[in-house]
């Protein structure tokens, strides 16, 4: 008798830990980062102008933080999220990554980790620039596999688009749009590793709603030139994308062992006006203000708690500390990284919050900067 009840109580708590639960090991991991959106743009942060009904449910189910800064454009910020370092410490110049760079890919990999990449990589360097191929490629910088727009070519990142997959570009129609390629290569990494036996990493860098301003499948006039309209049907179609890889992951009984993290790269492009909490907001991207810096960041599943919105300030070197502390990683000892996890603050701990950023930001140190800034240090 007695070894019947150990063993219901052991398929008890098996049920338990199955896909359904969280199960305190190694969660999976999925990192959304739309490209030109600052918070504003997003209902759960006071927008009004853009409808974005997914988001705003992943903050209501999960963790919702109000003060999270990236690099205000977008090399700054991938480099930045990807290595859990400073820009002063290792940025090379606008459109490359470090060929020698460890980033959250290898330390998840090496932890046991499958790992995928979906998106805009923009970190190897175009084959018709001088720095052709001195960045890192994907397979190098951790990702078993990959989907990119923006590898070694630029061209369509929306219809018709330009997307090499693990080294072959996929033949695309006039009526093919990238997003939905990419979402759909994103579910079915989920599909595939599901089962594997192990915990998997997807990292998509979106390509929406950066410009070009054009209409989307669900736009009502194809053929809009109305930059600010089509704005707005680009960045629905973001939370439609987010909305279709969260169902994905509940459909699969995957989200509650899922932690499944929404941010973006930088603020608004410059060009867009939009309305927040009653305020009208110019876009901001390439400028370090916060209507540059400031995005949005959203954690649901795995061990996230529901209902949270924390105040906490968080820089874009935490990703790297978090997702190491998640994974029970231990990165090199070398070279030292600037990130704290927050982690804790997921699980509505106290942590370690930090009392302010320091932030070091010349996107292109060896050309022109477009925003004739120069060199920026900058504290918050």
């Amino acid at each position: 008798m007695q070894g019947m009840i150990r063993l219901a109580a052991l398929l008890f708590v098996c049920a338990l830990a199955g896909p359904g639960a969280w199960a305190q090991g190694k969660p999976n991991i999925v990192l959304i980062m739309a490209d030109d959106a600052g918070a504003e743009c997003f209902g759960v942060y006071g927008g009004t102008s853009y409808k974005t009904p997914n988001i705003d449910a992943l903050a209501e189910r999960g963790v919702r933080f109000t003060a999270a800064h990236a690099q205000p454009l977008c090399t700054p910020t991938r480099v930045k999220i990807m290595t859990g370092m400073s820009n002063g410490r290792n940025y090379i110049r606008f459109g490359l990554l470090d060929a020698e760079a460890y980033t959250f890919a290898h330390l998840l990999k090496e932890a046991g980790y499958a790992t995928g990449l979906v998106g805009k990589w923009q970190l190897w360097g175009r084959a018709d620039q001088p720095f052709a191929h001195q960045g890192l490629h994907p397979t190098d910088a951790g990702f078993d596999e990959y989907l990119c727009w923006h590898l070694d070519k630029v061209q369509s990142r929306y219809w018709r688009p330009t997307l090499d997959r693990n080294g072959a570009y996929m033949e695309t129609g006039r009526d093919d749009y990238g997003p939905d390629l990419l979402a759909d290569q994103a579910i079915d990494f989920i599909k595939r590793h599901k089962d594997g036996g192990k915990p998997f990493f997807l990292y998509y860098p979106m390509c929406l709603p950066h410009g070009p301003f054009v209409p989307t499948p669900h736009s009502v006039d194809r053929k809009s030139k109305d930059k600010q309209q089509n704005f707005a049907d680009m960045v629905a179609y973001t939370d439609h994308v987010v909305g279709r890889i969260d169902q994905a992951l509940r459909e699969m009984e995957l989200s509650e062992n899922t932690l499944l993290v929404f941010t973006a790269d930088n603020g608004t492009d410059r060009s867009i006006r939009s309305v927040a909490n009653g305020v009208a907001i110019q876009g901001a991207k390439g400028h370090p203000i916060d209507y540059g810096t400031n995005v949005p960041l959203v954690a649901v599943g795995g061990p996230a708690k529901p209902g949270i919105v924390c105040d906490d300030l968080i820089d874009f070197t935490d990703f790297f500390a978090t997702f190491a502390d998640l994974a029970d990683a231990k990165p090199p000892a070398e070279p030292k990284l600037d990130g704290r996890s927050f982690l804790p603050q997921l699980k509505a701990e106290a942590g370690n919050p930090r009392d302010y950023l320091y932030c070091y930001y010349h996107p292109r140190p060896t050309t022109p900067d477009w925003w004739g800034l120069g060199e920026q240090r900058f504290v918050r």
